[in-house]
Parts: C-alpha cells; structure tokens; sequence
C-alpha cells in the first residue's frame, strides 16, 4: 500500500500481500505460541491478536487510508495500539514490529516515518526486556538491525519508484517529441514537394498553356482569309499540347524533361529558342560560350526551366521583337543569360504573384537556384528590355552524364521543351 503511488505495479502489488501475510502470519504465531504453552492470559493473547488483526485488515479495505497521509497515519496509530496491548501480553508480539517498520516507512513521511519506526523499536525493546526480567545488548540488536533494514529497503524502493517514474516521463516526452518531429517532417515535406509541383507547372504546363491559347488566337485571327496560316497554328498548338503532356507526366515521376533526352543542355536551349521563334513573333538567338563540359542533371534541369520561365515572360509580358539565350561556362561555375529589347519594368517592384503577372516566375527562378547554391540576377528599366542571368556552381563530384552532340532538330521529330 503507498499513499504516494497514483497505481501499484505487480511487483508493488506482490510485496504488499508478502507484507499482509507476513502480519497475519505473526500474530497468528504469537497467539498460537500462547495457547500452546498454557499462558495464564491466553485468551487475552487470542483476543488481542484477533483485534489486532481486525484493525489491520480496516486499512486495505478503506479507500481513504490508501488516499490521505492523514488517515494513514491514524491507522497505523490504531495498529500501534492494539499492538502494544498484544505486546504487553506476550513477548512473541516483539516479531509483529519488524512489519510495522515497513509500514511506518512506507506511509509516513520521511521524518514522522523515522520517529515511528525508533519509538517502535524501543517499545519492543522494551517489552522484551521486560518480559525476559532483565536486559542485555543482545536484545537491542534483533529490533534495531531490523528497523535499519525495513528503512533501508523502504527508502531504496522509493529511490527506484521515482527514478522509474522520471524515466517514464522522460519517454513518454521523448515518444512526443520524436511524434511532433516527424509532423514537422512530414509537414516540411508537403509544402516542399507542393513548391516543387508549382515550379514545374509554372514552367512548363503553365507556359504551354499559354502558348497554346496565344497559337489559337493567331489561328482564329487568320480565319477565314487564311486558312493555310490558320492551320500552321492549330498544328503548332497541336504540337505543343503534346510537348505538356509528355512534361505533366515526367515531372509527376520526378523523371528528366523529355527536352533533354538524348541530347545536352545546349542542344535543347538552341531548340528551345528555335521553337519559341517558330510559334511566337519574337526572334530568339542561341549562342554557347566557353568549353563545353557536362553537368550534372539536376543543374541541366535547373538552367533549362529558367530559359523556358524568362522566354515565356519574353514572349507574354515584355512585348520583345529579338531575344537572345547564352550558355556560358566558366570553369567551376556555369551561367545562362536571356537578354531582350522588350518594354522592360522595375526590379525593385516586382510584380505580385497572380495571374497574368510575371512575379512568380521570378520567385520561382530564384527558389530553383537557391536550392543548388546558384544566383539570380534581374538588370531592366522601363522601355529598355530586361537581361537574366543564373549562375549555378559546377561541383566536380556530382555525377555526370556524357554529352550527346547537339541535334537542333525541327518540332517534327522532336518534343518541345516547353
């Protein structure tokens, strides 16, 4: 029984019924001790045993005493008493106090505890010497060995007890903890992989949208005056709805864009600028600088969604006649550069993310590079067109993929990057 303990644990439970059977056990002796011997207060033995047994057996029974420090402690006084009349009846009523030292220990709190324990030693002390006509050290030693053991046992039981239950807090905020990490995570994870999707569609579908509806627009204008312009459009828009198919369902498996398949980063930007003058009046010139060398896929992926995001911007806001893609590299570091002669705007007002504005091509050119440690750099003015240019660092240990020569083929045999 432990007052202070919310529960007991099978094991506390075990020793609680030890301690219980152990009482009766020893009254049950010092009464039976009595009538066997032919005591002259053998009833009285019998009865004093049987009411000290009774008052015992109150205690378990009543709620209270298992809640309140306060009634434990007038339990174990009504206990105390009914034992020292036993005592005083009998010496085997010495044995009875060795269980009570674990009670006192247990109940009460630590100093009232010791106080219990020392004033119950004494009165068994006491009462033996008393019953025996003398005393001798010996018979100090049997109580006083065995109320430093029960304090003992009792003070390291309650050691354990609150470093297990410290323990069990300390895991149980641990399994907390390591839960709301692993929200986080997982939160951290959607809103990444949501800002991925957005990047992709804005470069891709969204641009081939838009592409498509400016294709139609040309072709509904030609018609019905000319309608072999008219169907130049409508297969070119034709052609580009397939181009974002094959995108939507290579960026959802995370897969390389179909424009750089079986070809390098510097055939498809030429293809890419080849296309972008074939379906829009906008001129757009591709020019490599530097040695060529290869790059690893994601900075390829990297450098040609950022020429697809500024010459869409080119051809849908800037209102340019020329354009002009280059592929620079420069050692350690690799650089793209889309200048154009369009009507230009304001790079410290950037417009805001929303439909039919250009800021979120920009925030996502930029969260693009950031992502592979590069740079974005906007130089524009109003009326005096705008230049772009990514720098994307070249690490030597990333892996690469052999280059395949450059291939400008027409939109006839290959898919547009766009």
């Amino acid at each position: 029984m432990n007052t202070a303990a919310a529960a007991l644990t099978p094991t506390s439970r075990a020793l609680t019924w030890c301690l219980h059977l152990l009482v009766v056990g020893l009254l049950v002796l010092a009464a039976g001790r009595s009538v066997a011997d032919g005591a002259p207060h053998a009833g009285a033995t019998v009865a004093a045993a049987a009411g000290c047994a009774a008052v015992y057996a109150a205690g378990p029974a009543l709620p209270r005493v298992r809640r309140s420090r306060r009634a434990a402690a007038c339990w174990l006084a009504a206990v105390g008493a009914c034992w020292l009349v036993l005592l005083v009846l009998t010496a085997d009523a010495v044995w009875v106090a060795f269980p009570l030292y674990f009670l006192q220990t247990h109940l009460l709190p630590r100093r009232a505890g010791l106080a219990a324990v020392g004033a119950t030693a004494l009165c068994a002390v006491a009462a033996f010497a008393v019953h025996q006509g003398s005393f001798t050290p010996a018979m100090a030693i049997g109580p006083v060995l065995g109320a430093a053991v029960a304090v003992a046992v009792v003070w390291g039981y309650q050691a354990l007890y609150r470093e297990s239950e410290e323990r069990r807090g300390l895991i149980e905020e641990l399994t907390a903890t390591r839960a709301d990490l692993a929200r986080a995570e997982h939160t951290a994870g959607v809103l990444a992989e949501r800002e991925r999707l957005a990047r992709e569609i804005h470069d891709t579908l969204a641009q081939g949208f838009s592409s498509i509806q400016l294709l139609l627009r040309a072709a509904e204008r030609a018609l019905p005056g000319a309608p072999e312009s008219a169907a130049r459009h409508v297969g070119q828009a034709r052609r580009a709805a397939v181009d974002n198919l094959a995108e939507a369902r290579r960026f959802v498996s995370a897969l390389t864009p179909p424009a750089l398949e079986d070809t390098t980063l510097a055939g498809a930007l030429e293809r890419l600028c080849s296309t972008t003058s074939a379906r829009h009046p906008v001129t757009v010139r591709f020019r490599l600088t530097g040695r060529a060398a290869p790059l690893p896929t994601a900075l390829e992926v990297a450098l040609l969604r950022v020429a697809q995001s500024a010459l869409a911007n080119t051809v849908h806001h800037a209102h340019a006649t020329t354009a002009e893609v280059t592929l620079g590299h420069l050692g350690r570091q690799v650089a793209l550069e889309v200048v154009d002669d369009g009507v230009g705007f304001d790079p410290g007002r950037p417009a805001a993310p929303g439909r039919g504005s250009g800021g979120f091509g920009l925030a996502a050119m930029r969260a693009r590079l950031d992502d592979l440690g590069g740079t974005l750099t906007v130089e524009s003015a109003p009326g005096r067109g705008t230049a772009l240019t990514a720098r994307l660092p070249v690490d030597p240990a990333s892996p690469e993929r052999p280059v395949a020569p450059v291939n400008p083929a027409s939109d006839d045999e290959h898919e547009d990057p766009r």
